[in-house]
């Protein structure tokens, strides 16, 4: 534990030291005796954790020293001792704030050598509490870590909120990027398991030989190279949330497995006999349509039903509006703030370019561009010249929705539009168009948009 100071404030000079040679067997106490209120008070900007106050001082009376104290540390413990055991003196000196009465007796040490423990575990524990309630409202809070205002990004936070109030298997789906993860943990920060781990396993990232002892965990011994037990995934997440992105990649072998697991709430590792039961909150994530994956025999259907529970799915950022706007600006603010920058803004023609594009990979590649144009930007403006896309982008990932002919038209113009730096000319010739028919339908999408 760090060092906890403390001051003794006690006018019998050998009994002040006697307190003091008793506390500070404890190398983590600082302690510092005073023998008058004055000097304590003249030293109370030390910010003690715990003062022991005799209650008979040659100075002050000890219930007026006490009340001073509390005006000017009002979250310190005061610890009164005296000479005398006074019950109704004690009841007063405890309603006015006082932690705690001792009198001077032959079971003294013990009993300040208690209280200090007492106070210090205490203090600990209220500063982890503190801690966590800060951490999670300024970390989770779902309508802060999932940013937008759309219609669709509205109804996935009525989605998280249904999720959070129960313990109910959610699924959620979307494109690659799209911040499934972000959902997961909104609702496992603001769910009952919230102080409880939430640990997250790509499943796509890990070989299949590999997957049921990481998720499982193992005995030593149990293949080559388990040099020592491990305790897997599962039993990491035990009383939070185990969230497995990417579900989809698990082999049918390990499905299997997985599906007893869930059913009877209970593992064994590999190597193993000895049955661990698990108390998980699962939650899953991918960007296959797994029903496909059902049909296609490649997913078992028996965990796909077990694993559907709630079903959430993200949208992509090309149908979430204004929203990208929105997250443009978070990003590049955030960026420009931990590189020290400076305020940053988006010009209306820079907004504009964002709006035409399609964001394929969606508010990845999105935080991706706009870090890169508050890099690029002058004078800590971002123009349109300073967003630029990434040139593998195909006219392929332009058609990832059902659009009429004329958003396809659209799309596919704005796209070799801003792939050869606004020249129609060229875009006509890579197009097999005429020139006018380009400006004909910008001036027609300028017309509707107005």
């Amino acid at each position: 534990m760090s060092q906890f100071k403390i001051f003794i404030v006690e006018d019998d000079e050998w009994y002040g030291e006697l307190l003091s040679y008793h506390l500070s067997l404890n190398p983590d106490n600082v302690v510092e005796l005073y023998k008058s209120g004055k000097e304590v008070l003249e030293n109370l900007y030390k910010l003690p954790q715990l003062i022991t106050l005799d209650y008979s001082l040659p100075d002050v009376n000890g219930a007026a020293l006490l009340k001073k104290i509390k005006q000017h540390l009002p979250d310190v413990p005061v610890v009164m001792v005296s000479g005398q055991e006074d019950i109704a003196t004690a009841v007063e000196l405890l309603k006015n704030g006082a932690y705690d009465y001792l009198v001077k007796d032959n079971d003294i040490k013990e009993r300040i050598w208690n209280t200090v423990r007492h106070i210090r575990t205490n203090q600990s524990l209220q500063a982890e509490i503190t801690q966590l309630r800060q951490e999670v409202g300024k970390k989770y809070e779902f309508a802060e870590i999932i940013k937008g205002n759309s219609p669709p990004i509205k109804a996935i936070f009525e989605l998280i909120e249904k999720a959070a109030k129960t313990n109910i298997t959610v699924s959620v789906t979307g494109e690659t990027g799209t911040g499934k993860e972000l959902v997961a943990k909104a609702i496992h920060y603001n769910s009952t398991r919230s102080k409880k781990p939430f640990v997250a396993v790509n499943v796509a990232a890990i070989p299949s030989e590999l997957i049921e002892s990481e998720l499982f965990g193992h005995e030593k011994g149990a293949f080559t190279g388990a040099i020592a037990r491990r305790i897997g995934k599962f039993e990491e997440a035990h009383q939070g949330t185990l969230f497995l992105d990417e579900i989809g990649e698990m082999d049918l072998n390990t499905q299997s497995k997985l599906l007893r697991v869930l059913q009877e709430r209970e593992l064994v590792r590999v190597g193993g006999n000895q049955t661990q039961k698990i108390d998980v909150r699962v939650i899953v994530a991918t960007h296959r349509d797994l029903a496909e994956e059902v049909r296609q025999k490649t997913f078992r259907e028996d965990l796909y039903y077990r694993l559907l529970g709630l079903p959430i799915k993200v949208p992509p950022l090309r149908s979430r509006g204004s929203d990208i706007v929105l997250l443009a600006k978070f990003f590049a603010e955030e960026f420009a703030k931990e590189n020290h920058l400076g305020k940053i803004s988006i010009s209306p023609e820079a907004q504009k370019k964002l709006l035409q594009y399609p964001f394929p990979g969606n508010v990845r590649e999105l935080k991706a561009v706009m870090e890169l144009a508050t890099v690029m930007a002058n004078d800590h403006v971002i123009n349109a010249e300073h967003i630029t896309f990434n040139s593998a982008t195909t006219v392929a990932d332009l058609m990832m929705e059902e659009l009429t002919l004329e958003e396809y038209d659209k799309r596919i113009i704005h796209h070799f539009l801003e792939k050869y730096d606004q020249n129609v000319l060229l875009v006509a010739q890579k197009l097999d168009i005429g020139k006018s028919t380009i400006y004909r339908m910008m001036k027609k999408w300028e017309d509707d948009e107005a």
